[in-house]
């Protein structure tokens, strides 16, 4: 992986799923990620489901973070969670976010099927960075950084 572990801090895996070549979002992600203290693994794009569950396991990830902006996310995303628990991962933190779905659909409404699909949370695009590493850090149980 392309990414060492810091000690005492949160390790994370993002990446871009499915057929999707956007990374502009997904790496001012990983600097805010990284300057919130995290350990950020990359995979880029166009990842793979399996490409992100043997990060995960490679790197022992607290969460995985999964974007999609082409609109495709909710095709991609099918079945992640199911390969996650078939890995014994099934509770690593799942978070997606960025246009998931093909043209304006209700937010609530997308929301609602990625959390049933498994995701620990979903966000539309244009969300504040702030916000997720502020949730995250909390789903996670506390901050990246030691102290």
């Amino acid at each position: 992986m392309r990414a060492r572990r810091r000690t005492g801090t949160r390790t994370v895996v993002t990446g871009v799923i499915g057929a999707d070549c956007h990374i502009v979002g997904n790496r001012i992600l990983q600097m805010a990620l990284e300057e919130a203290g995290f350990t950020v693994v990359p995979l880029g794009i166009m990842v793979a489901q399996e490409e992100f569950v043997k990060a995960a396991i490679e790197t022992n990830a607290d969460a995985i973070l999964v974007s999609s902006l082409y609109g495709q996310g909710e095709l991609d995303c099918q079945g992640l969670r199911d390969k996650f628990e078939e890995a014994g991962l099934g509770r690593i933190h799942l978070v997606v976010g960025g246009n998931l779905v093909v043209g304006k659909q209700e937010w609530a409404e997308v929301e609602r099927r990625f959390l049933a699909m498994g995701f620990d949370r979903a966000y539309p695009p244009g969300i504040d960075l702030r916000r997720v590493i502020e949730e995250l850090r909390r789903d996670l149980g506390g901050p990246a950084r030691d102290g």
